[in-house]
C-alpha cells in the first residue's frame, strides 16, 4: 500500500523594522528513495527571490534563496504532494550473523563508506554519555536488536519531551543532565550513544504524519512541525529507522527529507539578515500533512 499525502511547511520570520536578507538555504523536499516519490512541489516566498536547487555532499535536496528586497516579514512556503510506501518492519530483513551481536562487525568496504557516521561528534567531558551508553551492554546484554530497542525505550520513558523555541540541538550530555529535550535532542543522544558502541548512525530530518491530524485516534509527539529521528546501519537490513520520541521503527509516519552526520547540517531553513538586533521579533513554523488516499500494492491489483 502507498499513501498519497499533501504537505505544507510555512516558516515566518518577523521584524520590527525593514531588514535585508542574505542567502538562505532551505531543506524541505522529501528524499525517500525506494520508500516513496515526490509527485509535485512548489517553493514560494512573500518577497522576490532567486531560487536555485542543488544536492549537497549527502545528496540532500537544497534550495538556495537570494532575496533582493528588504522587508519586515519573511515567509517561505513549501508545498509537496507525495507518495509514501512506508518503512517495513525489521523482521522483514534478517540480520547477517556478524550484525546479530554488539559490536557489529562491518566489512573493510563498509568501514570506508560508514566511517563518517561511526566517529563520535559530540564531546563527553565528564564521561556521563559513555557510561550511559555502556549500561545497555553490561553483562551479557549483547543482542543487537535488543540493545537498540532498550535504548530507544529508555529515552522515551525516562526523559521528558519539551518543545523549545531556541534553535539548535542540545549536547547529548546536556540532555542526560536535564532529563528532557526535543525530538532533535532525543535523536542526537541516541546517535552519539550508539556510535560509542561501534554502530554507524546518521541523523534524519523530516516530517511526522499524525493520523490525529486527519481525525484519527493516534496522537504523535512532535507532529505539526519538522521532526527528527535516526537511522542505524545493520548488515543484512541496511539503514533502519529509530524514532525515540515516538518509539517508531516501521510504518507510514516518518517522511524523510535529509540525512546528516550531525543536526547542524540539516536545519530546515537557515540564513542571515542585516539590521539591529532588537528588530528581530521571532519566528513561527507551521507544518500540515494531510492524507489524500491510498493506493494498493501492485500485487493486489
Amino acid at each position: 500500500m502507498a499513501v498519497i499525502y499533501d504537505l505544507e511547511h510555512i516558516t515566518t520570520y518577523r521584524y520590527a523594522n525593514p531588514v535585508t536578507f542574505g542567502e538562505h538555504r532551505a531543506i524541505f523536499l522529501p528524499s525517500l528513495g525506494y520508500a516513496g516519490r515526490t509527485l509535485s512541489y512548489s517553493l514560494e516566498t512573500n518577497i522576490p527571490a532567486k531560487t536555485r536547487w542543488l544536492m549537497d555532499t549527502l545528496s540532500n535536496n537544497v534550495a538556495v534563496l537570494e532575496f533582493s528586497e528588504p522587508a519586515t516579514e519573511l515567509q517561505v512556503t513549501c508545498r509537496v504532494r507525495g507518495e509514501h510506501h512506508g518503512i517495513r518492519a525489521i523482521d522483514d530483513f534478517p540480520l547477517e550473523t556478524r550484525a546479530e551481536e554488539v559490536p557489529v562487525q562491518y566489512t573493510p568496504d563498509e568501514w570506508v563508506d560508514l566511517s563518517a557516521f561511526m566517529r563520535p561528534h559530540a564531546e563527553d567531558p565528564d564521561g556521563s554519555l559513555a557510561a550511559w551508553s555502556k549500561s545497555f551492554v553490561a553483562g551479557d546484554q549483547d543482542d543487537t536488536l535488543d540493545v537498540l530497542q532498550r535504548m530507544m525505550d529508555a529515552i522515551n520513558e525516562t526523559l521528558t519531551y519539551q518543545t523549545r523555541e531556541v534553535e539548535g540541538t542540545q549536547s547529548p550530555s546536556e540532555t542526560l543532565r536535564l532529563k528532557s529535550g526535543t525530538c532533535r535532542d532525543y535523536a542526537w543522544l541516541m546517535i552519539e550513544s550508539l556510535r560509542r558502541l561501534g554502530f554507524a548512525c546518521r541523523f534524519v530530518s523530516g516530517y511526522l504524519y499524525d493520523a490525529a491530524l486527519d481525525g484519527g485516534e493516534v496522537g504523535m509527539t512532535g507532529s505539526g512541525a519538522t521532526h527528527a529521528w535516526l537511522q542505524v546501519y545493520l548488515p543484512g537490513a541496511g539503514w533502519r529507522a529509530y524514532d525515540p520520541t515516538n518509539r517508531i521503527t516501521a510504518g507510514y509516519d516518518l517522511i524523510r527529507v535529509a540525512i546528516a552526520r550531525h543536526p547542524a547540517q540539516v536545519i530546515p531553513l537557515a540564513g542571515s539578515w542585516f539590521g539591529n538586533t532588537e528588530d528581530y521579533l521571532g519566528m513561527d513554523v507551521k507544518v500540515t500533512i494531510r492524507k489524500l488516499g491510498t493506493i494498493p500494492d501492485f500485487d493486489a491489483l
